[in-house]
């Protein structure tokens, strides 16, 4: 199957206790990751690469995103998806006025009301990102998302995504909530509380939002987080394999660096009857 590239998002705020990350569930009918606790993303769509958008990109041109993803081109559309998604997922718009440095406020910079219209409306398509920017005089904060994974789904899924990984911080000035549609339940959840969750059974997470929120265990507050992204080198592509038995039914994720994997075989098809 083609690779689909998409983008999602760690968005981190400073709890009592440490870093805390936003996480919303899947719809349980969902035809991909259906119940799944994720963070806000999905697909690099066309719109995405509208030339309208570059000149609103605070910090960064489609040269030097696609340096910074390990891209030849295409590089700023990624980005540009991550926050578009944070919007029409977890209703949080990382963007600032062109006349300031922060992001901006809902309920103060930009009214409450008329944002989750927009919200909507992006998300349906009738309108888009760029009109937004336009409208609101903002550019997209994109020059302050980290990179932090890269994951390829295996080879013999029915959808395969090549998904970039990102961080940000969400800003203080937005309360991000899931959009009661494709996302039925949102929370801020520590990363070892999530983690410890995940292995009771609580919540159910695919193996990249587990080792994304391995990576995370190992910062004190969301800002260390979101420099050690944006500095530290480019991380390798990582593409797990799909262990199935004899049928074609899957039996387990066998991951680089694990003992068999070179020998794991890749499948014609992974059979995912219950």
């Amino acid at each position: 199957m083609p690779l689909q590239p998409a983008a999602t998002v760690m968005l981190l705020r400073d709890g009592d206790a440490g870093v805390e990350v936003f996480m919303l569930r899947r719809t349980l009918s969902a035809a991909f990751a259906g119940g799944q606790f994720v963070f806000p993303g999905g697909k690099v769509d066309g719109e995405d690469h509208s030339e309208r958008l570059e000149p609103v990109c605070d910090g960064l041109d489609d040269a030097s995103a696609s340096e910074r993803l390990g891209l030849d081109h295409g590089g700023l559309a990624w980005l540009v998806a991550a926050v578009r998604e944070c919007f029409e997922e977890a209703g949080v718009l990382l963007a600032r006025r062109s006349d300031a440095s922060e992001a901006v406020r809902f309920g103060v910079d930009l009214d409450t009301a008329e944002m989750a219209e927009a919200r909507e409306h992006v998300h349906s398509g009738e309108r888009s990102l760029a009109e937004l920017c336009s409208q609101h005089d903002l550019r997209l904060m994109v020059n302050q998302i980290g990179f932090t994974s890269h994951w390829i789904t295996p080879v013999g899924e029915r959808r395969r995504f090549d998904t970039r990984f990102l961080v940000a911080v969400a800003p203080p000035g937005q309360e991000p909530l899931h959009d009661g549609g494709e996302t039925i339940e949102s929370l801020w959840v520590e990363p070892e509380d999530a983690l410890a969750r995940a292995a009771a059974g609580e919540l159910q997470m695919f193996p990249p939002t587990v080792a994304n929120l391995r990576w995370l265990r190992g910062f004190g507050t969301a800002k260390e987080a979101v420099a050690s992204a944006l500095t530290s080198p480019r991380p390798d592509p990582i593409l797990p394999r799909v262990r199935v038995d004899d049928s074609g039914r899957f039996v387990g994720i066998a991951l680089p660096g694990d003992a068999d994997y070179e020998q794991v075989p890749l499948p014609e098809f992974v059979n995912r009857g219950r």
